[in-house]
């Protein structure tokens, strides 16, 4: 009788989901809520994310995800008059000076214990030298003083869809910038960090127009006992964040 047990793979439910740089506008407001638009103009945008132990493929409930994106214009709150349409050549924390207290498409939840978490935000729009993508980190938390934690174990960025973006970007909201977005595949991160295993899975939520909204989804798999290089704890201390 053959022996077939050397056939079982040893491989995890999940892989560890590629890091990427936080960039330059990571800030850590402290605000808990699932709503972060504030208003902003834009295509709706409903995130759903689920934190996965990459080496047991099991929820990983309680953990604190932070988002952030730009609005339709490419403005990153915090850093409001800073020109989308001229490029930057820094992406480091804290290498920008802010500009403003603003707080709009910034926020944190908690995942639940299905190490799901939920957010209500807009269609991200573009800056100069960067394909459309959003920010995420990810704490592990402990005890009551969660928002003091500087422990962040993942950072990301996520991507979207040429096909949704394209749509997307010849709305109002978006359209009539000076400068054009690159492509996921022109994009130096996506293409040096792993974007493609970083591109959110997207669809319509209305059946007959964009206008709209859409949900995007994705499982991020994440080392647990990790501390990302992406964000160390003294990131948090620099003034401008």
């Amino acid at each position: 009788m053959d022996d077939n047990t050397s056939a079982v793979p040893s491989t995890p439910a999940y892989l560890l989901s590629p890091e990427q740089i936080a960039g330059p506008y990571f800030r850590n407001p402290k605000l808990i809520r699932r709503n972060i638009s504030e208003g902003m103009d834009g295509i709706p945008l409903v995130l759903r994310l689920t934190v996965v132990d990459a080496t047991t493929g099991r929820p990983v409930p309680d953990a604190l995800v932070d988002i952030w994106h730009c609005n339709a214009r490419g403005a990153y709150s915090g850093w409001s008059k800073i020109d989308p349409d001229k490029e930057v050549d820094v992406d480091r924390i804290g290498s920008i000076q802010r500009t403003d207290d603003d707080t709009y498409l910034r926020g944190g939840q908690f995942t639940d214990k299905k190490g799901i978490v939920r957010f209500t935000t807009i269609y991200p729009g573009f800056y100069a030298g960067r394909a459309l993508h959003i920010h995420v980190a990810i704490r592990i938390t402990a005890g009551n003083n969660y928002l003091q934690e500087r422990h962040v174990a993942w950072v990301g960025q996520l991507y979207l869809p040429e096909v949704a973006s394209r749509s997307v970007l010849n709305a109002r909201e978006y359209s009539g910038r000076s400068v054009s977005p690159l492509t996921n595949g022109e994009d130096f991160f996506y293409e040096t960090m792993g974007g493609e295993a970083s591109t959110l899975n997207v669809h319509t939520l209305g059946r007959d127009s964009k206008e709209d909204g859409f949900f995007g989804q994705m499982t991020i798999g994440i080392d647990t006992f990790a501390v990302s290089t992406q964000i160390k704890p003294e990131d948090f201390d620099k003034f401008t964040v």
